[in-house]
Formats: structure tokens, C-alpha cells, sequence
């Protein structure tokens, strides 16, 4: 199973290090809760959490690092879902349904927490080598080696999964007012038409 976020990039924090990381993402949290994305600064999260700033740039690095760090949950529940939870989206079901699955799960996930996907994502030279995305892209290449041997899974999974980018996701429901359930319907028309198989009816 591949570790996503933080966990995946340091040693295992001593338990005082843990209950730090812990606080200054609660602040965070709070932050966003109630001052939204915009209002999650490092001075902002350090004031909130009563340490000092230096404090939250050696535990997160920069901004992107700690917004990364608190979609990192979420992002870990997600790769449970898919690698060990209940089909369609966990084993047990054809690896075309889990496929259809596991786009919509991505889908619905970032629109919940778009503001805080589009204000973690890396520069473009980070985005593809996040381990979380890493994550993602391997799942969609497994799944699309089992149901289209023949193609280049490799880069068909980079394509199916530009199209659940935070940033098109944005411009689609935010910018066009398009419902989420023409953006389902497309990715499943998308997954039906890359694979060369039956759309779902």
C-alpha cells in the first residue's frame, strides 16, 4: 500500500512532535472554518496554535506543505476506500466498475474540498511527483492494465485523471455552473470510451 502525505516523506514523529503536528493542524482547520483557505497563513496558524512561526515552517516547510498536509486525511481514507474497502470502489468488484467507482470518488472528494485543492496544489514541477498523486495514478494504471492490456496504461491513466483536476473542476461547476451529476456522467461516458467498452446506462 502506498503512503501518502507527510507520513510517506519523515521518520516517525516522537509522540511530543505528533501532538505538535496534531495542534497546528487543528488551528488550521479552524482557521479555514472560519476565515476560509484565504485566511490560513503560517503566522496566522503559529498565532492560533500559541507557537512560533518558526515552529510551522520546520513542520510544514511552506504553505503548500501544510494545506497539503491537511488534505492528507482525507486522502489516506480515500486509498483505504479503494485499495481495502467495499466494492464497487474496493476489490471484489470487475475492475472496469471499480475504475467508474473510483472516478466519481475523486470527483466528489475534490469538489468537497475544492478551495483547499486548489490553494495545497504544488508548482507544476511538485504536482505529478506528490505522493498522493502518485497514489492515485497508480490505482488507475493497475485497474486500466486489467481491463485494456494492450494500451499505454501509463499515460491513458494520466489523461482519465486530468480530467478530475481541482483547477478544470473549478472552471466546470464554479465558472460554467455545470451540476456534478453531468460531470459523473461525463466521466463515465470518458472511462466507457477510453476503455472501448459499454457505456453504463
Amino acid at each position: 500500500m502506498l503512503e501518502v502525505g507527510p507520513a510517506s516523506e519523515e521518520p516517525l514523529l516522537r509522540a511530543d512532535a505528533a501532538r505538535n503536528r496534531a495542534r497546528l493542524l487543528e488551528a488550521a482547520a479552524r482557521l479555514i472554518a472560519e476565515h476560509g483557505v484565504a485566511g490560513v497563513t503560517m503566522e496566522a496558524v503559529a498565532a492560533a496554535a500559541n507557537v512560533g512561526k518558526g515552529t510551522v515552517f520546520r513542520r510544514f516547510g511552506d504553505r503548500t506543505g501544510l494545506l497539503m498536509a491537511l488534505l492528507d486525511h482525507s486522502a489516506r481514507q480515500l486509498q483505504a476506500d479503494f485499495l481495502s474497502g467495499p466494492p464497487p470502489l474496493g476489490p471484489g468488484s470487475p475492475p472496469l466498475e471499480r475504475l467508474r467507482a473510483f472516478g466519481v470518488a475523486v470527483l466528489y472528494r475534490t469538489a468537497e474540498q475544492l478551495d483547499l485543492q486548489l490553494a495545497a496544489q504544488p508548482e507544476p514541477t511538485r504536482r505529478f511527483a506528490h505522493p498522493a498523486a502518485g497514489s492515485l495514478h497508480m490505482h488507475a494504471t493497475m485497474l486500466l492494465r486489467q481491463i485494456v492490456p494492450d494500451a499505454d496504461c501509463d499515460l491513458l491513466a494520466h489523461t482519465l485523471l486530468a480530467s478530475l483536476d481541482p483547477a478544470l473542476i473549478h472552471h466546470l461547476t464554479r465558472q460554467c455552473a455545470m451540476p456534478m451529476e453531468r460531470l459523473e456522467s461525463g466521466w463515465l461516458d470518458l472511462v466507457a470510451r477510453v476503455t472501448g467498452t459499454e457505456p453504463l446506462r
